[in-house]
């Protein structure tokens, strides 16, 4: 593979529109771009993440899946293209299940927080559900392989469960939301 990306700018977009991965051209603010943008936006903020000290298991985890986000926003490019398979949701599952094996049942909801990288978790987590939004808007209209929008809501609950644990790793409190039948409450970790 030679140089791809050997000039920065091309000044093709100056005018306000993008190029897909067929070489059409499209407005910059079109759902499909919007869902393309967004994961992006979600991989970057698994990145910050990633800047944490974490667990190994975690941070294999989380490197697999900017992988497969990359391989996402690529399959989103090329309309009609699958990247995205059904044992790679699959995979999500394992992590998820094995992540959550040890974690205390949850009786309410609980605030974001719990620690500077629990609480950047929470912000990719936030980010994930918004590029599955967008995601689902642009297969209202267009052509999306089914296995990208079950991928970005499988990884979010994983997100989540990550948070959890990341904020028991550095010593944080789980706030729990008060629900208004019910004294405030915090468990701690």
């Amino acid at each position: 593979m030679g140089n791809r990306l050997s000039k920065i700018y091309t000044r093709t977009g100056d005018a306000g529109t993008t190029g897909l991965g067929t070489g059409e051209r499209v407005a910059k603010d079109c759902l499909r771009i919007e869902a393309i943008g967004e994961v992006d936006e979600l991989n970057c903020t698994i990145g910050r993440v990633l800047a944490h000290d974490l667990r190994e298991a975690m941070r294999a985890c989380l490197q697999s899946v900017q992988h497969k986000l990359f391989d996402l926003g690529g399959e989103l490019s090329i309309p009609g293209y699958q990247a995205v398979q059904p044992g790679d949701v699959e995979i999500l599952e394992a992590a998820l299940n094995e992540f959550n094996a040890n974690l205390p049942p949850l009786k309410e909801f609980i605030l974001p927080g719990g620690g500077r990288a629990a609480a950047d978790c929470h912000i990719a987590r936030a980010v994930c559900r918004r590029a599955e939004r967008r995601v689902v808007s642009l297969a209202r209209e267009e052509e999306v392989g089914e296995a990208v929008q079950v991928y970005l809501n499988r990884l979010s609950d994983l997100l989540f469960v990550l948070c959890r644990i990341l904020a028991r790793d550095e010593g944080g409190v789980e706030v729990l939301w008060r629900n208004p039948g019910r004294a405030g409450e915090e468990a701690k970790g």
